[in-house]
């Protein structure tokens, strides 16, 4: 489940400077909701394929409950199970519980600087208790990308799955995506997105060389992180 958290200070300026107080904030890829938390008020969408994304986001920003602590066993028994566990409660421990945020890429464990064994589903259960405020008012909703309707003259931000990366598992075709986002420009949409590199026509706004974390057999490797628009 990326996260753009850490960038968001730096993106969101670039990405909002010109909005009015009538333009709609759109995030078809909105994911974990770390940068949509941080747009202020009502006029924001965020949409995600998954609908176990969805369904933990509507959750969170509802402040609904969730546990502070999940065991191997029982993270084991929602993966097997998911149809017998709410949609939010699957998305949460799907998610929040495994290592790297990977949906149910394995379960999260491991020791702080000090030594001593951390438990990521409290520190999951902190992080969106702080993050419920920030969604108020948001609307989400789930589907692809393309059936979205999104409202005239948008702010379009896109954090799509990047082109040769295994972040995503499912094929995600590219040079689709990319015909999608001249065509918005072209409606009159704002739109700005998240990759490595983007087609010609394309300006960087912001770069920045960090850490990309992969997988648990992979590691991290250094990448420049880039923000498009037209």
């Amino acid at each position: 489940m990326g996260s753009k958290n850490r960038y968001a200070k730096e993106l969101l300026p670039i990405i909002l400077k010109d909005r009015n107080l009538y333009q709609w904030y759109v995030e078809p890829f909105v994911g974990g909701g770390n940068m949509i938390d941080k747009v202020s008020g009502n006029k924001r969408i965020g949409n995600d394929i998954n609908t176990y994304v969805i369904a933990l986001l509507n959750a969170i920003r509802d402040a609904m409950p969730f546990p502070k602590n999940v065991s191997e066993k029982e993270y084991n028994n929602v993966k097997a199970n998911k149809d017998s566990f709410d949609a939010h409660i699957v998305g949460f421990v799907g998610f929040l519980c495994s290592y790297s945020g990977k949906w149910f890429g394995g379960y999260a464990r491991g020791n702080d600087k000090n030594g001593k064994q951390r438990n990521y589903c409290e520190e999951a259960w902190r992080n969106i208790t702080n993050q419920s405020c920030g969604l108020r008012g948001a609307i989400f909703t789930s589907g692809h990308y393309i059936t979205m309707d999104i409202p005239v003259n948008s702010i379009i931000y896109c954090d799509p799955p990047y082109r040769n990366t295994t972040k995503y598992k499912d094929k995600f075709n590219h040079i689709e995506f990319w015909e999608w986002c001249d065509k918005m420009v072209k409606d009159g949409h704002s739109v700005f997105v998240s990759e490595y590199n983007a087609p010609n026509g394309w300006n960087c706004v912001w770069e920045k060389t960090v850490n990309s974390s992969l997988t648990k057999e992979t590691g991290s490797k250094r990448a420049t992180e880039k923000l498009f628009t037209k």
